[in-house]
């Protein structure tokens, strides 16, 4: 009987691999199809100039956009309110600001930054509705419709407080 048994060897075993193998041959490609790109946009942004410079003459126009609750106010820091764009069915009219911007710019080509100034409890789509509007219009050039510059260096700030109507 004792020829019958025979010793093991002290070996380990082979580890069999190939199912392991194949779920990863099958699993990654799904995964990489299935995987969901995102798209990270970028703005630089800066805080608005402090109001001691407002008198500095080398800048001819300092532009202001003012979000407010019911209207979008266009105007020039030292010059007053350029124009004031109300509310059309509810909503911000960001088509007549692009044209009121457009207009600007065609005053003063070289100009490229811009303070946008926003009420508290400002919605944040309105917020990069304006920044939209303000940075950058289509228009059609050559039969292509590209983007012209407006004023893409935004500076971003609180909105000072509606004057009061007098009684």
């Amino acid at each position: 009987m004792r020829g019958r048994f025979r010793r093991h060897s002290k070996l380990p075993p082979e580890l069999d691999i190939t199912a392991f193998l194949n779920l990863m041959v099958v699993l990654v490609p799904f995964l990489l199809i299935s995987a969901v790109f995102s798209h990270l946009s970028i703005l630089e942004l800066n805080i608005p100039p402090a109001v001691e410079n407002a008198d500095d003459p080398s800048e001819a126009l300092q532009l202001e956009i003012i979000i407010r609750k019911d209207a979008l106010d266009v105007a020039d820091r030292r010059g007053g309110l350029i124009r004031r764009i109300d509310k059309q069915n509810g909503r911000h009219d960001f088509k007549t600001l692009s044209e009121v911007l457009q207009q600007v710019k065609a005053r003063v080509p070289d100009k490229l930054d811009a303070s946008l100034l926003a009420e508290e409890d400002t919605p944040y789509e309105t917020l990069i509705q304006t920044m939209d509007a303000t940075r950058s219009v289509a228009v059609l050039q050559a039969g292509e419709v590209v983007q012209a510059e407006l004023f893409p260096d935004i500076s971003i700030g609180d909105a000072p407080r509606a004057a009061e109507p007098q009684p």
